[in-house]
């Protein structure tokens, strides 16, 4: 993997790159990830193709949210960035992949595009996204109390035991998660700010496949937000990754590897 850097607005966009041949893949992560937390599902892609993760920004490879953040300032990002693949010797179209809030930002970019081989989307969010969890996030960011920032982002966002919390904060994986979570507010308060436009993704004109992770079907936050996406994209196919939930790449990177080398290989 090298690193790439693109601009835009005078705002530094970072990327990591595995070098390849043929028509890149783009992964595009959601809060609490980089790219150096997907590095293990990067190098599990059995693909000759080029592979680019996306530091979004708020990540250390990045600049900051910056005034007016919004989904629209993530997506223009990504617009830019695929632009801009050609600059790198990327060409031939892009294959895209987005997780979480990185699959509604990836979503939304790929309407009117007409260079995307294929699109999928790993359990996409959308509002109403725990606004319940935004205050307590917020206060806590801002006293720069990381830790609570990381125990509420798993317990009143995702779901997850206090037993999982604990087991977590003794994990080396705790410090990873720590800088990770200082933009969380304001990415959560994006996506509850941010009303999909539900009505024009069945027109999309790409292939599209949904992942779901099975453990997350019908539950909230995950599981409601998917059926969303589901429901609006009739003509999408729908891949549950059994045995999973949320983050099968952090518990099954090889497993996620696999479903996107599939779809790949099927565009």
């Amino acid at each position: 993997m090298r690193t790439v850097q693109f601009t835009r607005d005078d705002t530094v966009l970072g990327a990591e790159i595995r070098d390849g041949d043929g028509p890149p893949v783009v992964l595009l992560p959601g809060v609490m990830a980089d790219a150096a937390t997907w590095r293990p599902v990067v190098e599990h892609i059995d693909l000759p193709n080029p592979v680019l993760v996306l530091d979004r920004r708020g990540r250390a490879a990045s600049g900051p949210l910056g005034p007016g953040y919004s989904v629209r300032t993530e997506v223009d990002d990504l617009s830019h960035v695929l632009g801009s693949l050609g600059d790198l010797g990327l060409t031939g179209g892009t294959h895209l992949f987005g997780w979480s809030y990185g699959g509604l930002i990836a979503l939304e970019a790929a309407a009117g595009r007409t260079d995307l081989r294929s699109l999928t989307l790993y359990e996409p969010v959308s509002r109403p996204f725990a606004p319940e969890a935004l205050g307590p996030l917020r206060e806590a960011i801002d006293r720069n109390d990381l830790d609570r920032a990381v125990e509420l982002v798993n317990t009143a966002v995702s779901g997850f035991s206090d037993e999982y919390v604990a087991e977590l904060r003794r994990s080396p994986v705790w410090d990873v998660l720590r800088p990770l979570a200082r933009p969380l507010a304001d990415e959560l308060g994006a996506i509850d700010a941010h009303r999909p436009a539900f009505d024009a993704f069945a027109d999309l004109d790409v292939p599209v496949t949904l992942l779901l992770g099975a453990e997350n079907e019908g539950k909230a936050p995950y599981g409601t937000a998917f059926a969303r996406f589901e429901r609006a994209m009739p003509r999408a196919r729908v891949v549950r990754i059994a045995g999973e939930g949320h983050l099968a790449h952090a518990s099954a990177p090889r497993l996620l590897a696999e479903h996107i080398v599939d779809v790949v290989k099927a565009s």
